[in-house]
């Protein structure tokens, strides 16, 4: 077993667990209310809401993989997590967050085949053709994070089981081996660089793409138009990966300590999910109008 240690002498650290319940509450109504709305709503049953109905659920299933659990451990003081419960709790907390990557990667798709190329979107952009991008990655987000988590299968854990971190993490757990862990930490730079830093990079340069478009439109309010379209999706991009990178380019360059790393990882993991239904649902004119019809 495991012993997932949390915070380490925070007093009435407690309240922290009490806040982030009230965020998975927050996260699991907010995003329910927007799959019912596309799914009831004939004006949304388009190739871009596939996209944003995958995220929503992206979205609830990643902070139910995570927060309850947390809860679980930290409430009720259950710390003490069996390997092949802690391999699939990790399983499942990376894969969905992943998912929400890549769903953000293929909503800037839509907006650049939209703006670049309106007259060629809805014969390129169908709701078939989104489907099989999501089903394509389910297969390798499902399978990249098999291959990561089982990899950790080949560790040996002679010393300390005690993992600093408030969930099953994979760093923290891999540097606890006694063994060669060199293959573990090259699939987590991976991780970082294939999944997080290039869906990223694309993001910005379709961006970019869709802003030189932008720039040759002559009429403002042609202009002001196409850019509402993307409103939404940049809050949303800044929102996910903002936090990220700055996570990871901390953990890099200073010395962050178990308790501000466990703060910042937790809001990073728990708040996109909560505020993405808030943002699609105040930004977007369609789903807005959805809502009172």
């Amino acid at each position: 077993t495991f012993f997932i240690n949390g915070f380490v002498n925070v007093p009435h650290a407690k309240y922290y667990y009490v806040f982030l319940s009230l965020v998975y509450a927050v996260t699991v109504l907010g995003n329910s209310f927007i799959m019912c709305i596309i799914y009831l709503a004939r004006r949304l049953h388009t190739a871009k809401y596939v996209a944003v109905f995958h995220l929503a659920f992206s979205d609830m299933c990643g902070s139910s993989a995570l927060i309850p659990k947390l809860l679980d451990m930290f409430l009720f003081e259950h710390q003490y997590i069996s390997f092949e419960d802690c391999l699939t709790n990790m399983f499942f907390v990376f894969h969905f967050m992943n998912l929400q990557s890549l769903t953000l990667l293929s909503l800037a798709y839509d907006r650049l085949i939209a703006i670049c190329f309106p007259l060629k979107y809805h014969s390129i952009i169908t709701k078939r053709a989104m489907c099989l991008i999501m089903a394509v990655m389910w297969i390798f987000s499902g399978t990249f994070f098999a291959v990561l988590v089982g990899l950790l299968t080949r560790l040996s854990f002679c010393g300390s089981t005690v993992v600093n971190s408030f969930f099953c993490d994979h760093r923290p757990i891999y540097r606890l081996s006694c063994n060669d862990n060199s293959l573990n930490v090259m699939m987590g730079r991976m991780c970082f660089g294939l999944l997080i830093c290039l869906p990223l990079v694309l993001i910005i340069i379709s961006y970019f793409c869709i802003g030189l478009v932008l720039f040759k439109i002559v009429h403002n309010v042609d202009r002001t138009k196409a850019m509402k379209t993307c409103t939404s999706h940049l809050l949303l991009v800044a929102i996910f990966y903002i936090p990220v990178l700055s996570n990871n380019i901390a953990a890099a360059l200073t010395s962050v300590t178990t308790n501000v790393g466990i703060i910042n990882i937790s809001l990073t993991q728990t708040m996109p999910p909560m505020l993405n239904p808030i943002i699609y649902t105040l930004k977007t004119e369609e789903v807005m109008q959805s809502i009172k019809d």
